[in-house]
């Protein structure tokens, strides 16, 4: 589903990414973990269209090249992302958030995606009418993710979904992302709760300091020696 071999990003002098390769199959989650700085969301940004790589390349549905469309086009190509710090339009209803997010289409079925983001999160659908800024973090997260949905997406890049919620509302939004894996859509999670992240991945990585250090199955990587010691916090 999405390739990437040896990507590099630079913010002028500062190399960000160095070398980064992963892959994403159809059907699967693919977790990213790692420590504050070490290039998660700067990878997320470039697959995404808003920043652009200076080596290496980006295969989506094993032809595509991303390295050029605009974000605008990714999502045409079934690419959708829920960007760190949710970034809903906060002067608009829940139900123009959901509108937003299906600006592209132009099938029958968006009514119907609409109801089934009602089912993922009935809070939404008390919500619809209110303006989202008068939402609590966890349904400003919901709903970003359910914009995200309204596209279609193929792909569906997540930006860190768990960060400043409480402990219920994290074990909400991890058991809607087994939910919508289970209809299909391939999932690249950028997240800090290493231990959630890996219990729902099928495959895992690891980047420090903007290079792959480690990869393998969630299991595989729970075992390993590295991330039990500085992502589980355990001795």
């Amino acid at each position: 589903m999405l390739e990437i071999e040896n990507l590099h990003v630079r913010y002028g002098a500062i190399h960000a990414l160095r070398g980064v390769s992963l892959e994403v199959r159809s059907g699967e989650i693919a977790a990213l973990i790692g420590a504050n700085g070490a290039g998660k969301s700067t990878l997320l940004k470039a697959v995404s269209g808003l920043i652009r790589p200076s080596e290496g390349r980006m295969r989506f549905a094993g032809t595509q090249e991303l390295g050029r469309l605009a974000s605008c086009e990714l999502v045409r190509q079934g690419i959708s992302m829920v960007p760190e710090g949710r970034a809903i339009f906060s002067n608009l209803t829940v139900i123009e958030n959901l509108e937003v997010g299906a600006y592209l289409r132009r099938d029958s079925e968006v009514k119907k995606d609409r109801e089934w983001i009602w089912e993922l999160f009935p809070r939404l659908r008390d919500r619809q009418r209110q303006s989202a800024a008068t939402l609590s973090g966890g349904e400003q997260q919901m709903l970003a993710i359910g914009r995200a949905l309204m596209s279609r997406p193929r792909l569906l890049l997540l930006d860190e979904p768990s960060l400043g919620l409480a402990p219920l509302m994290v074990q909400t939004i991890f058991r809607t992302i087994r939910q919508i894996n289970g209809k299909g859509a391939s999932i690249l999670l950028v997240e800090q709760n290493a231990h959630m992240a890996l219990q729902v991945a099928h495959r895992g990585y690891v980047l420090q300091t903007g290079e792959m250090v480690l990869s393998g199955t969630g299991p595989e990587l729970m075992e390993t020696e590295q991330v039990k010691r500085f992502y589980l916090g355990e001795a």
